[in-house]
């Protein structure tokens, strides 16, 4: 490898590793594999540019127009002429994206959803920084400059993780080190043989000449352990250029401890998913109807297609009476409670968490008020850290008969809330329809759609689904059917704007959980978000459409006495809210054979439900469609690919072990024994080893307590155990289905117990992947001995009569 092209490596290297800076922002991590692959194509270029040889400026402008291209392929393909030259309309949706991205930066905590806007930003960032390293240290030949942006990049992410910034600088700078070597010997090269120092010949005094190259090694290690040890000591610098954002919990600076993972604009998967819980805010209250004790922050009223967020309005100083909640009227019966809350000295958020709808607010500090959302927040950086509070609200107790005879709301108030961008996929709005047909009035919808998120619909809660905010975000939801509070939120707000029922999101938490002194106890996994829908006469109502979080409001059950005219929704009993409908769905009234001939039932929902094409694609559009790709990606790709081979094995692995139950009892049989094996290797993977000698059943509990399982999880592992001993023990074994559900409920529970970093262990470096070296150690040795066998044993021929010595 010449001189140059080894500098151009490192200079890729020095990036991509600078880069990694930015992991602990964003989530998932795996775009450092798109940006690695974006920022090889655009050294190829630079490297076959440099080889023609083009002039440095035109090298450098080659590089800029072939990384303006690929961003417009992935991002922009739709807009752009051919899909991969930029116009008009391809660099306005550049800037659309660009304040959707910085929308998005300044809502969400750390580490924040990768929406299109912040994949944009993060992808492109790293490809500009990329720009100016390969044109600074090896189209200008000048590697020490190329620091400075390399520098910028890790600046930006230091000053907003608060992980562990001490590693990151450690890959950042071993990235910039060998950039500064590779140029140093490239340089000495070009004098001829580096100079390697004469030989000590034994009991010759030490301190001979040594090679620049090594020197220069040695200064750079000590140079770093410098910058790595010298501010431990230091704590007057606060940590020095490691310093971090503090200890505390969740986003934000974190100074001191602070807890500020429950932002109203956080994505609130963070909060749900914290390996402890934390008590932020408690409470007295003088109420015994602590169901309807949600504490509000704010309402989310502007939806933009990609995301819900507050609408900017003014704010003034905080009355004394915040007077009757907008549209309430006089007849529906209330009352006023007290509550008396106190948020903890770790808990930083900028706006008041209080019950709604609040009447008047006792609070010290500098505190402006929002008369629209009947919200508070900080000024000037005041914040509810120890912050000790009363606040008197309403709880207001509306009858089934008064939703439904609600009048027209306002014509200003529904204009504003049942806005719908035209971004919104159709299916939304066709999904909402037929949900809510035969309905008399909009409360009859409103309940429909709250009992098919939360009862009917057969959708299920899962804190780990990532939020989304793209376009698609709510049709991939109706269609995949698993998220938490968010997710159900969104969709059914957006429905029923799409209905013409006023709608908006609401941020908080739920009641909390009771102690023995009385008082109510609220932590971070009580983050919670819930829709409000606008009825005249009553005002803005709760709803809960999320399952297994909350409660349902008393005006959305059937009332004992039907005298309200209205049809009972129906709801399951307590007997059957967990055990699956025994009709079938209309997706399961597929036959088997259509089922493998078609790949599944078609219906007009479901051809109607887009996938993630337009999101997806971009990347493997790059891969299929750029010029460059047939030189550069493959062996990119390859290379990346190595260190992804455990993770595809047990991505087979797991589909094989998983698929089919199969008809015969033969095949259900190893069906069983197959989806066992997987449960194990993901207990493996996840750090329990198995252990042979032990049956299913003592295995089962031994994966229960090793890995903390929560009771449904539990209950899975034992069904697949007593599914085992059916087919290892019973005469004629009686395998039952749903095995493979009961697989996916076990390696969820076993992920729900583990940090991020040992789920990405398990997730690309599994160690169930040694059954690999054993199966081939296995089969070389079948393999031995059966040549061994076939060998034809070679005889000493005996001497003919007579010639015998």
């Amino acid at each position: 490898m010449s001189g140059r092209a080894r500098l151009a490596l490192c200079a890729w290297a020095a990036t991509i590793m600078a880069a990694c800076t930015l992991l602990p922002l964003v989530d998932p991590e795996t775009w450092i594999f798109q940006a690695a692959v974006l920022l090889a194509v655009q050294s190829g270029v630079g490297a076959l540019a440099r080889r023609v040889p083009l002039a440095r400026a035109l090298t450098v402008a080659a590089q800029a127009l072939v990384t303006l291209a690929m961003l417009t392929l992935v991002f922009a393909r739709q807009q752009a002429v051919a899909g991969l030259f930029p116009g008009p309309e391809a660099f306005q949706h550049f800037g659309s994206l660009l304040r959707s991205g910085a929308d998005d930066v300044g809502r969400y905590a750390i580490p924040a959803p990768m929406t299109d806007g912040i994949q944009l930003m993060v992808i492109g960032g790293v490809l500009i920084i990329g720009l100016m390293v390969d044109a600074l240290a090896v189209t200008f030949r000048s590697a020490a400059p190329a620091g400075l942006p390399l520098l910028a990049l890790y600046s930006v992410a230091a000053g907003l993780s608060d992980g562990a910034a001490w590693l990151f600088f450690l890959i950042a700078s071993v990235g910039y080190l060998m950039l500064l070597l590779a140029e140093s010997r490239d340089r000495l090269s070009q004098w001829g043989r580096v100079f390697g120092g004469a030989a000590r010949a034994p009991g010759m005094e030490t301190g001979g000449p040594v090679a620049p190259v090594r020197t220069g090694r040695r200064i750079g290690a000590v140079a770093l352990g410098i910058a790595l040890v010298v501010p431990l000591g230091l704590p007057a610098l606060d940590g020095g250029l490691l310093g971090g954002a503090g200890g505390g919990i969740g986003a934000g600076s974190g100074g001191g401890g602070t807890i500020s993972a429950v932002n109203p604009l956080v994505q609130l998967s963070e909060s749900l998913n914290v390996d402890q819980d934390r008590q932020v805010l408690s409470y007295r209250t003088n109420t015994d109807n602590m169901q309807e004790m949600y504490l509000r922050i704010v309402s989310l009223d502007d939806f933009d297609g990609t995301s819900w967020k507050p609408t900017e309005r003014s704010i003034t100083g905080v009355p004394d009476d915040f007077g009757t909640p907008n549209g309430l009227g006089p007849d529906v019966k209330r009352n006023e409670i007290e509550t008396r809350i106190a948020a903890a000295k770790d808990y930083a958020q900028n706006w008041l968490p209080m019950p709604y709808p609040v009447t008047s607010v006792d609070i010290d500090g500098d505190w402006r008020y929002e008369p629209v959302g009947r919200t508070l927040v900080g000024d000037h950086g005041q914040d509810t850290k120890g912050a000790q509070y009363t606040v008197k609200s309403l709880i207001v107790r509306p009858t089934a008969k008064q939703l439904a005879a609600a009048p027209e709301p306002p014509p200003a108030l529904k204009r504003e809330y049942t806005e719908v961008p035209p971004s919104l996929p159709p299916v939304v709005a066709r999904t909402a329809r037929e949900i809510t047909a035969g309905s008399a009035n909009d409360y009859e919808r409103a309940v429909k759609l709250q009992d098919w998120f939360a009862f009917s619909g057969e959708f299920t809660y899962d804190t780990e689904v990532q939020s989304g905010t793209g376009s698609r975000a709510i049709a991939r939801f109706l269609q995949e059917k698993e998220g938490f509070c968010v997710h159900f939120s969104f969709a059914m707000a957006s429905m029923a704007r799409t209905l013409g029922i006023p709608a908006r999101v609401a941020v908080g938490f739920t009641p909390g959980t009771p102690e023995a002194n009385g008082s109510m106890s609220v932590g971070l996994r009580d983050a919670h978000a819930w829709p409000e829908l606008y009825f005249e006469g009553v005002g803005w109502t709760r709803f809960e459409p999320t399952p297994n979080r909350g409660t349902t409001p008393e005006y959305t059950q059937p009332e004992s006495s039907g005298d309200n005219g209205l049809p009972d929704v129906p709801r399951p009993s307590e007997s059957a809210s967990t055990a699956p409908s025994a009709a079938p769905s209309e997706s399961e009234s597929c036959t088997a054979q259509q089922v493998r001939l078609e790949g599944g039932c078609s219906s007009e929902s479901a051809a109607a439900l887009p996938g993630s094409d337009d999101e997806e694609s971009g990347f493997w559009g790059l891969v299929f469609f750029s010029p460059w790709t047939l030189l550069i990606v493959p062996g990119a790709l390859a290379l990346l690919a190595l260190p992804l081979l455990p993770m595809l094995w047990r991505m087979r692995m797991r589909s094989v072990r998983l698929g089919a139950h199969g008809r015969t009892p033969a095949e259900a049989a190893a069906h069983a024994l197959g989806v066992w094996q997987e449960v194990t290797d993901t207990a493996w993977d996840y750090g329990i080893a198995p252990d042979e000698s032990r049956t299913p059943r003592k295995a089962a509990v031994r994966i229960v307590r090793l890995g903390r399982l929560e009771p449904p999880a539990e209950a899975a592992v034992h069904r697949l155990a007593a599914a085992v001993e059916q087919v290892l023990y019973a005469p004629q074994p009686q395998v039952p289905a749903g095995l493979a559900q009961d697989a996916h409920d076990v390696t969820a529970g076993l992920r729900a117990q583990v940090g991020r970093w040992p789920h990405l262990r398990a997730l690309f470096l599994p160690r169930s992947t040694i059954r690999v070296i054993w199966a081939v150690s296995a089969r070389w040795s079948a393999l031995t001995t059966e040549l061994a066998a076939r060998r034809p044993t070679l005889r000493r021929p005996s001497a003919p009569t007579g010639q015998n010595n």
